[in-house]
């Protein structure tokens, strides 16, 4: 069943009025992902071997060590940018096939997103390259599941927080409180995730513990979801009062004024967009990296980095802006 739903997924696409525009898309995520690829498996070989070599320490307690900012990270990745694939579920609703079915399909559907399994591949090539050094073949593979296993409990989360902007912000102030906690050392943070996630290693058994959160979410998600899974409920599109906003500066530069004025609508009514504001507004620290070392005070790294803090924005909202405009026409 879950074949043909994403048979009949793909016919859509290629059936679809904008096939052009969006098989453009398709191909520039495509490059994209791949460029992601790369530097995740390169990451893992230079995360293994650096702090084998150079560092004199355990690579897999290193990076049990920082797990748990990659967990928080990759928390903030999914609940910015990826969304929960309801508008392709909508037409299966009036057609005989089991809710359970459908409410499954669309859980599973989650881990095909590129923000789902990209980050596995870094603990992947990281695992078999301690595989090739030596590390022990039950504890190593056992580590690894408990760590994606970890991450992909994050798809779950993310739809318990979707449309919860508030609870998003508390949660997201208490990760920082406990960050600054970590940071000035008056919790060793980093200490506790290195005990954690490295046991997974030396005690396989308790990789069951992640192993069970993954099962559990997934039910209860699928209760969360299979109670809202209506057209006139759960799935029914968010309307509220609309309001006309008007940047009374603006309007003296004409067609540009104009243009600026819908871009800042835009930024201000969409998840995604608001992503890349804060995206754009992480960009800002990026110049801090020259203060770590030497190495990033070059000129070339400079000039690498002064394009990165000034550009950052351009970066993130340039990429979708054409796809936005095409979609607010049609």
């Amino acid at each position: 069943m879950f074949l043909k739903f994403l048979r009949l997924e793909i016919k859509s696409f290629f059936r679809g009025t904008s096939l052009g525009i969006n098989l453009t898309m398709k191909i520039l995520r495509f490059i994209g992902i791949l460029y992601f690829v790369g530097c995740l498996v390169g990451g893992a070989f230079i995360a293994f071997f650096y702090v084998q070599e150079e560092m004199h320490q355990n690579p897999l307690k290193v990076v049990s060590k920082f797990m748990i900012v990659a967990w928080i990270i990759d928390l903030m990745i999914k609940y910015l940018w990826q969304e929960i694939p309801t508008q392709n579920i909508k037409p299966f609703l009036t057609m005989n096939i089991r809710k359970n079915t459908l409410v499954n399909y669309m859980l599973a559907k989650t881990f095909l997103s590129a923000f789902s399994w990209l980050t596995s591949l870094f603990f992947i090539t990281f695992s078999l390259i301690a595989l090739f050094n030596g590390y022990s073949i039950i504890g190593t593979f056992v580590w690894l599941i408990g760590v994606i296993a970890l991450l992909y409990l994050n798809n779950f989360i993310n739809i318990f927080f979707n449309g919860k902007e508030t609870l998003a912000t508390i949660i997201g102030v208490c990760f920082v409180i406990i960050g600054s906690l970590g940071y000035y050392k008056i919790i060793p943070v980093l200490s506790y995730s290195e005990s954690v996630f490295f046991s997974f290693y030396e005690k396989p058994y308790f990789a069951f513990i992640p192993v069970a959160l993954f099962v559990i979410l997934w039910w209860i998600c699928f209760r969360y979801l299979r109670k809202e899974f209506y057209l006139d409920q759960g799935l029914e599109a968010k309307k509220t009062v609309g309001k006309t906003e008007n940047i009374a500066f603006l309007n003296k530069y004409g067609a540009i004024g104009t243009f600026i004025n819908n871009d800042i609508k835009m930024l201000k009514r969409n998840k995604v967009t608001k992503g890349v504001l804060l995206g754009s507004f992480m960009f800002l620290f990026y110049g801090l990296l020259m203060f770590t070392s030497s190495l990033y005070k070059t000129p070339a790294m400079m000039m690498f980095m002064g394009l990165f803090v000034t550009g950052g924005f351009q970066f993130l909202f340039g990429q979708g802006y054409p796809l936005l405009i095409v979609h607010t026409i049609l």
